[in-house]
């Protein structure tokens, strides 16, 4: 049994939206047409790589990675539920362990990573440190980190804060298929993302604040036009020094 640590935030949401994430999130414009190819566009070429999805939800980039001919997928969620979608989605092709990042990702050895990505799961962790000196230690000399996160001038004037250089917890309601789910998540300043990058040793290497594409527009204009002018995510690339 898994053990979950005290700051591991929303593993009931995500219990309860599995389903909702393997059927419609796929397709849902701001996954599909904001997110995805942002994160992408960061990525490596996945083919022959070992690769760590730190987050696979239900396992979108799990199977995207391996349909890039990635040699070996580690997909990593603190929800069983989540991490049987992603069963779900590619059989026995990757390798799934239902583990919370905030704990020592032990089950993966050193120096043996091409690319961690991890894809709007960070911002559920109070402190980054640990997972960030993780992700550095299971990478190889000169592998990458590709993650999105919520942006920190998006959680900080959305939610009305008073003060942006706070990490605190934030409570949200999401609509979904089957109605409404409470979530939580943290929100931190970017200085605070950047130095926890940098005091883990990596290199930032690329920082994208993208536009919604064209996709986006045709199905939701009304928030392209907000995302023109205020960012929802944040991209991140950053590398390991090589040896």
């Amino acid at each position: 049994m898994m053990n979950m640590h005290q700051d591991s935030v929303s593993l009931g949401s995500y219990e309860q939206m599995a389903e909702y994430y393997f059927s419609d999130v796929d397709n849902k414009p701001y996954n599909a047409y904001y997110e995805r190819p942002a994160t992408l566009s960061l990525l490596p070429d996945a083919a022959g790589k070992t690769i760590l999805d730190a987050g696979c939800a239900a396992g979108w980039y799990t199977g995207w990675l391996l349909e890039q001919g990635a040699a070996e997928v580690t997909a990593v969620d603190f929800s069983p539920a989540m991490i049987e979608m992603t069963r779900k989605r590619v059989g026995e092709r990757a390798r799934l362990v239902c583990a919370d990042l905030n704990e020592p990702l032990d089950f993966i050895r050193d120096d043996s990573t091409d690319i961690v990505v991890s894809s709007l799961a960070l911002h559920y962790l109070k402190d980054w440190n640990p997972v960030l000196r993780e992700f550095y230690r299971v990478l190889k000399p000169d592998g990458t980190l590709v993650f999105s996160v919520h942006h920190p001038f998006m959680d900080f004037t959305v939610f009305k804060r008073e003060n942006y250089f706070l990490t605190e917890l934030l409570d949200d309601e999401w609509d979904t298929a089957t109605g409404p789910v409470q979530v939580q998540f943290y929100r931190r300043p970017l200085g605070s993302i950047i130095s926890s990058l940098l005091e883990a040793g990596f290199t930032l290497d690329a920082m994208l604040e993208p536009m919604p594409t064209e996709d986006f527009r045709k199905a939701l204009p009304e928030s392209y036009d907000k995302l023109t002018r205020r960012p929802q995510f944040l991209f991140i690339r950053a590398r390991k020094s090589a040896k």
